[in-house]
C-alpha cells in the first residue's frame, strides 16, 4: 500500500516496534505512538505546548525545520540531544518512510 509507510519507535525500556504508519490521516509521530498504546502522553494534544512527546531521531532523514514553538518548547525539555524532536511535530508522510526514532526518558 502506498499511503503506509514503515516507522521503527524504540521505546524507553529498549525496546523496537516496527509500526506501520498511514500517510493519508495527517497524522503526526506523537498520535502514531499512542494509537499504539506507546507510553507517549502528548499532555497538550499536539500544540508544541509541552514536551511529553520527545524522542530522538535516529536515521537520517530531511525533518522540516524545527518551528520557534518547537524550538522554545525543547528549551525547556529533560534530555534534549542535538537530534530531539517533539513528535507532535513530525508529521508522516511518505517521505519518512523508514524513520526512526526513540523516545526520550522521562524528566522527573
Amino acid at each position: 500500500m502506498e499511503d503506509i509507510i514503515k516507522v521503527t519507535v524504540i521505546d524507553r525500556e529498549g525496546v523496537t516496534h516496527e509500526l506501520d504508519a498511514p500517510t493519508d490521516m495527517n497524522m503526526n509521530m506523537m498520535e502514531l505512538c499512542k494509537s499504539y498504546e506507546l507510553p507517549v502522553e502528548g499532555t497538550c494534544g499536539g500544540m508544541a505546548l509541552c514536551a511529553s512527546c520527545h524522542c530522538y531521531v535516529l536515521s537520517e532523514h530531511e525533518l522540516r525545520e524545527a518551528s520557534d514553538d518547537e524550538e522554545d518548547m525543547l528549551d525547556q525539555a529533560f534530555f534534549v540531544e542535538d537530534n530531539s524532536r517533539l513528535g507532535c511535530q513530525i508529521k508522516l508522510v511518505n517521505e519518512l518512510d523508514g524513520l526512526k526514532v526513540q523516545l526520550a526518558p522521562v524528566g522527573d
